[in-house]
């Protein structure tokens, strides 16, 4: 499992961090402080991207929408596919945290 590679002191540290945050403004604050807009906005277009190739829509579309690279959607669907399945775990949260 790729995860294990990952695993580490400082990993551990930085998502105890993020586990500890409360709510929306602290994620917002702590990212912020931690990335560069540009690092933030490559998660998100990732997220998005998992999210748009789960409901079907083609490359052509997730490019024009979101500004990925054939290579990002690429990645993220080869995370979908053969990966830990957490893209699909948090997007499954998220749509029913949205629809509560």
């Amino acid at each position: 499992m790729q995860i294990d590679k990952l695993r580490g002191k400082e990993l551990d540290q930085l998502f105890q961090a993020v586990l500890s945050l409360k709510d929306l403004e602290e994620c917002y604050q702590f990212f912020d402080d931690l990335c560069t807009v540009n690092e933030v906005q490559s998660l998100a277009q990732r997220l998005e991207v998992a999210r748009m190739l789960q409901s079907g829509s083609t490359y052509h579309k997730i490019e024009v929408e979101t500004g990925a690279s054939t290579a990002t959607i690429s990645r993220v669907k080869r995370c979908l596919n053969y990966g830990n399945d957490s893209y699909q775990m948090t997007l499954d949260r998220v749509h029913s945290e949205n629809h509560s």
